[in-house]
């Protein structure tokens, strides 16, 4: 013989024996998770996935930078950054260009790796929008002059 139920979900429980179940399974969940935050189990995921993007868009930033550097200068151009400029005269331009953007790239992983995830995305983010800046917006203004003969 089934108990008499007792509680707050005590009405609504014993009229239909699905129902029944139904809410003993909510209240038997809410005790368990009582402990646990789920909305925090949530964002916790959510942030990993964006910072996983992040470290997607960061190292197709490099690509891209790496790539439009040798293509810029191949065309004429001249690199803004000094430290670069340098080691162009150093040791090449394609051995140079490769070391800067593996470390750059190893660096990108090393912090989706060791950085909590929170400070991970708010870095990427900043990163993304430095090299967008000084990147990818100088770059594709030099292509697109060439491409209107503005230059």
């Amino acid at each position: 013989m089934q108990a008499p139920a007792t509680g707050p979900l005590a009405s609504h429980a014993t009229s239909h024996p699905l129902r029944c179940a139904f809410f003993y399974g909510l209240l038997h969940l809410r005790r368990a998770n009582q402990g646990a935050d789920p909305t925090r189990v949530m964002t916790t995921s959510a942030v990993e996935s964006r910072l996983y993007r992040l470290l997607i868009l960061n190292l197709a930033l490099q690509l891209f930078d790496g790539v439009a550097t040798y293509e810029g200068l191949r065309l004429g151009f001249h690199e803004a950054n000094p430290i670069l400029a340098a080691a162009f005269a150093l040791c090449g331009v394609g051995p140079a260009l490769l070391l800067f953007k593996m470390k750059a790239c190893g660096l990108l992983l090393l912090l989706h790796r060791a950085a909590p995830a929170r400070l991970g995305v708010t870095v990427m983010q900043a990163l993304a929008a430095v090299y967008c800046v000084l990147s990818l917006g100088p770059w594709l203004g030099k292509f697109a002059s060439l491409a209107f003969g503005l230059v």
